[in-house]
């Protein structure tokens, strides 16, 4: 029976990138002849912390701790037949461990993002020094198989490897479904979904929600989800903290979403995820024409793409007066999810991947 051993920044549950990459398939592949294992670095407590300013000595004692960690996975190593490393082995400078686990055994090397290029949290803007994006060309290298998220990043990672599959980012579509039994509202709500380090792209969509908001007055409302320490006067906005068992019925609460990103390499190369959130719960959805999100949506066909302040307007004002236009691209776009970026249109093309590794 073949053993996996999936190593990554969260525990589960608690990072989108991890859980609509690989963990939403580990029950496949266990269902395959797979034992999978989960190795994890951030625990509750780190995360009361580590993405804040400060904490100079926890995270000190963190980054101690993170080596412990992978030292005892380097040591098990051998005992898996595939290392499959999201992101990077550890969040700093070091290569090291992922150079050690790529003499032991077979490694899968999964990514969602352009990561080649420096972002960094605020709260840790001040040991930026301690990162170094560039790590990730060489433990391209390194791996046996690459896992892209879209065609931007396969072919950032063909500079480096052969061996690449582009694996777009996956929703589990019989969990993303909108709840029905909210009550009846009167506005209309346009929502954004995302984390901390991302609410930087919604501050983009201030300017047009300004002025949809002066346009249309009472009958729309503003929601955030990602961070209840985020608010907005001007729209009347208090934002609310994200969390898993109220997940579903917080974005069931949007009847238009938004996905606005800037025109940069770094945005290039993310996967369209809320996008595809929207898209899978019939939530009409509105993105910038940026890297994936031109391949997800079909302009005026399963949603919107908005170039500028001018079309952001244009277009939320025509789903916010039509019901019937809502639905619409409602239904398109989940249907758009189902055939192309739901788990179970991926899910045999992912097995034959980890199939044809052990193979070689």
């Amino acid at each position: 029976m073949p053993r996996v051993l999936f190593i990554a920044a969260h525990r589960p549950n608690r990072s989108p990138s991890q859980r609509f990459r690989f963990e939403q398939y580990i029950p496949f592949l266990e269902q395959n002849g797979y034992t999978c294992d989960f190795s994890w670095l951030v625990s509750p407590k780190d995360d009361l912390f580590f993405y804040q300013e400060g904490y100079a000595i926890k995270k000190l004692l963190f980054l101690i701790k993170t080596y412990y960690i992978r030292l005892q996975d380097i040591l098990k190593a051998n005992h898996y037949d595939i290392i499959f490393i999201q992101r990077e082995a550890i969040m700093f400078r070091s290569v090291f461990f992922e150079k050690i686990l790529a003499k032991k055994t077979k490694i899968i090397f999964d990514f969602d993002d352009a990561i080649w290029l420096m972002d960094i949290s605020d709260g840790n803007k001040k040991y930026k020094w301690f990162k170094d994006p560039s790590k990730t060309s060489s433990i391209i290298q390194l791996s046996h198989l690459i896992f892209a998220g879209n065609k931007y990043l396969a072919d950032y990672a063909s500079r480096f490897n052969n061996n690449i599959k582009i694996i777009p980012t996956t929703i589990d579509t019989d969990y993303h479904k909108k709840v029905t039994d909210i009550k009846p509202k009167e506005k209309i709500c346009i929502g954004w979904t995302g984390s901390i380090t991302t609410i930087k792209h919604f501050d983009m969509a201030v300017p047009f929600l300004i002025k949809l908001k002066e346009k249309f007055g009472s009958q729309i409302y503003f929601k955030l989800i990602g961070s209840e320490t985020y608010s907005n006067e001007s729209l009347d906005l208090k934002g609310t903290k994200w969390q898993l068992n109220t997940e579903i019925q917080d974005l069931s609460e949007i009847d238009i979403g938004i996905m606005p990103l800037p025109n940069t390499e770094w945005a290039k190369g993310k996967c369209g995820f809320k996008g595809l959130q929207y898209m899978a719960m019939e939530i009409p959805t509105v993105m910038s024409p940026i890297g994936v999100n031109t391949e997800i949506i079909q302009d005026n066909v399963n949603g919107y793409l908005a170039s500028n302040e001018e079309e952001w307007v244009e277009k939320i004002s025509n789903l916010i007066v039509s019901e019937k236009l809502r639905t619409q691209f409602g239904e398109k776009g989940r249907q758009t999810i189902i055939e192309k970026y739901s788990v179970q249109s991926t899910k045999k093309s992912y097995l034959e991947s980890f199939n044809e590794l052990i193979k070689k």
